[in-house]
């Protein structure tokens, strides 16, 4: 269980801020990444502030910025980042612990803040909730065009996840969703070329001219050549 960083008291387990002294608390980035700040203001508002974010470098493998509150402590992550932090972060995960998913699934959200759409700290338009991954319990904001937006202490809460194997998860359902997919595509083109049900159809007939094959469309009817010579020769 944390602590807060002013009075030491332990932080509830539903929210970052201490029930004490009030005071928020960073229970993502602390002992986790050591961070120095860029511009002590940055053009994209906190969402849930309407203040100024900060922006700062999480300085892995160089510079890497991202978008922090330094009232909340929110974070805002430009697209394909947050992945690359986790990825970062977490490694020599080979096993899923389904346990430990289940209960990192059941810890309650935290009640800093009331269930409603934000809008997006780049171009002020409502963003979309989602479930990050493959059944984290995590639900982030997520604009199409700019980014993701992390409330404080979700971060950590991915990052257990990560640990417990939830990425190796997410990419096992990934893949069963595109064999699925792929199965759906050939399910069509059979369906399309007339193959359902074991039958087949022959497509246009291949002809030789004496200059190459070209293909005949309109191939006449066997049985009524046969009918016509028939009744030619008087049977």
């Amino acid at each position: 269980m944390a602590n807060c960083k002013n009075c030491g008291a332990p932080l509830p387990p539903r929210s970052h801020i201490c029930g004490y002294c009030h005071t928020p608390n960073d229970i993502d980035l602390k002992g986790i990444h050591k961070h120095t700040v860029e511009e002590p203001e940055s053009e994209r508002i906190c969402p849930r502030c309407n203040k100024p974010l900060q922006t700062i470098d999480l300085q892995l493998d160089g510079k890497f910025l991202i978008e922090k509150c330094p009232d909340c402590f929110g974070l805002f992550f430009d697209p394909g980042e947050v992945e690359a932090l986790l990825d970062k972060s977490v490694s020599n995960v080979f096993d899923i612990n389904h346990e430990q998913m289940k209960n990192i699934r059941n810890l309650p959200r935290h009640d800093d803040y009331p269930v409603r759409y934000i809008k997006c700290p780049v171009c002020g338009k409502l963003m979309n909730r989602i479930n990050f991954g493959s059944r984290s319990g995590v639900v982030v904001d997520k604009c199409k065009q700019d980014g993701v937006w992390l409330d404080g202490g979700e971060l950590k809460k991915l990052m257990e996840w990560i640990k417990a194997g939830g990425q190796l998860m997410h990419h096992k359902s990934r893949m069963e969703q595109e064999r699925l997919e792929l199965e759906k595509e050939k399910r069509k083109l059979r369906e399309k070329a007339g193959l359902t049900g074991g039958g087949s159809v022959l497509g246009p007939t291949p002809a030789y001219d004496g200059r190459g094959f070209h293909t005949v469309t309109d191939v006449p009817d066997l049985l009524g050549l046969v009918t016509r010579f028939v009744s030619k020769i008087g049977f």
